[in-house]
């Protein structure tokens, strides 16, 4: 099997890994509060990915400092704007909005690198923000815009700060070794938790078997390994052939919570997730960029 081969297969692993731990979270957080978890889940994260590549952080340079101190940040940004929304939407919902960071990626690299778009890639990006207006807003009079899930636009928020923590991942990993950059990132990603939950919640838990089970796994499993195989994988593919590997995990969420939690998304919803779904392949499949 080829490096660019096992890649996009363990990138797939990841993706499902992902999805799957939508519904966990979202049942820890009726026991903890969405920051302080962030925060416990990235220092456990962190914590074991310094024990294993604490050797290779010996000899960091400044440019991988640098380089994991941005991944970082954008990774915060992502997971506290996608926890705090979850708290209050669905994970279904939450996962295909995050899912938008997919298109964005390509948006971003022609906005901020001058990439040049095709018109698939506009096509593909209309397609999907119609499906998020009917995912999110309700078949109310006029627009419905006033009745539109705060957690929704949280979540939002938070594919714009994964769409920039792929673009720059990718860009960090072909200069510097992947081990040093998942570390750092998850470092600097704790630092800026810890920080934050003072200041913007006041923090709870109760030390349920499902909260310790919801951080151990996310911690471990979506975390410390799933971003070292994201580091790994990225030195092989390019930012838009990870993101649209990435659009499999609302997939993956859509199964867990319709299987375990019964989610329907009605016919609206599916329908707007559908087009998001439609959308990223039309972006990704005709019109994103290849480098």
């Amino acid at each position: 099997m080829s490096r660019a081969l096992k890649a996009h297969v363990l990138l797939v692993l990841v993706t499902l890994v992902w999805g799957a731990t939508f519904v966990v979270i979202k049942n820890a957080l009726a026991d903890a509060t969405p920051l302080l978890f962030n925060a416990l889940r990235m220092a456990l994260a962190a914590a074991t990915l310094a024990l294993l590549y604490g050797r290779q952080l010996a000899r960091v340079s400044r440019g991988a400092l640098r380089m994991g101190a941005v991944v970082g940040t954008f990774l915060w940004i992502g997971y506290e704007f996608q926890t705090e929304g979850l708290r209050l939407t669905t994970p279904s919902k939450s996962a295909f909005i995050t899912g938008l960071s997919v298109i964005l990626v390509p948006v971003f690299l022609a906005i901020f690198w001058r990439r040049r778009l095709k018109p698939w890639t506009w096509a593909g990006v209309a397609t999907a923000f119609v499906g998020l207006y009917l995912l999110t807003v309700p078949a109310a009079g006029g627009l419905g815009l006033q009745e539109i899930n705060r957690g929704d636009v949280l979540t939002l928020g938070c594919a714009i700060g994964f769409a920039f923590q792929i673009v720059w991942m990718g860009r960090a990993t072909r200069a510097h070794p992947f081990a040093q950059i998942a570390t750092l990132q998850a470092i600097v990603c704790a630092l800026l938790m810890a920080v934050t939950v003072p200041l913007a919640e006041h923090a709870h838990i109760v030390w349920l078997p499902r909260v310790l089970w919801a951080i151990v796994v996310t911690a471990l499993l979506c975390t410390a390994a799933a971003f070292t195989i994201q580091a790994w994988a990225q030195q092989f593919t390019s930012p838009t052939y990870t993101a649209l590997i990435f659009a499999l995990e609302p997939v993956f969420a859509w199964l867990t919570s319709y299987f375990v939690l019964g989610e329907r998304l009605g016919y609206r919803g599916a329908g707007g997730a559908g087009l998001i779904l439609a959308g990223i392949v039309v972006a990704e499949v005709w019109g994103g960029e290849r480098d």
